[in-house]
């Protein structure tokens, strides 16, 4: 009989927790507003890229960076997570994130940095160019 209210009482606990209760939220993503890195890259290197952006409001928390790498073309953006339904401040703030690239092809890479949409709803890019240098080795070493 013990076992029986037992599975009961677990049963009936599950079936009363809504899972609706919890916040509401939804990802956005976010141009970028400056970027922070070389104007060339050596063969090899790990190089940190600092990416800046606004925030719109205290219910947008950094989620992660959009990264998308076709042959030597990379297109970046930042993407926040919105929570819904929170009092959160309503004033935009400048925040930095950044990611490490790693270099390990030849020629250059082409940096293709989302900054939002124009009038006909096309995305807009901040391009920027990379071009790789292979450092030299001394003679001897």
């Amino acid at each position: 009989m013990k076992k029986i209210i037992a599975l009961f009482l677990m049963i009936s606990t599950i079936f009363s927790c809504s899972l609706d209760e919890g916040p509401s939220f939804y990802t956005e993503i976010l141009p970028v507003e400056e970027v922070q890195m070389p104007q060339e890259f050596v063969l090899g290197e790990i190089y940190t890229i600092t990416l800046s952006y606004y925030k719109p409001t205290g219910c947008h928390v950094f989620n992660d960076i959009y990264y998308k790498s076709e042959l030597n073309e990379r297109t970046v953006a930042i993407i926040n997570t919105v929570y819904e339904g929170e009092n959160c401040s309503q004033e935009p703030t400048l925040e930095e994130v950044s990611f490490n690239f790693i270099v390990n092809s030849n020629g250059s890479y082409i940096f293709k940095f989302w900054q939002g949409k124009d009038e006909n709803g096309d995305d807009i890019y901040y391009i920027v160019e990379i071009p790789v240098i292979e450092e030299e080795v001394p003679i001897g070493e």
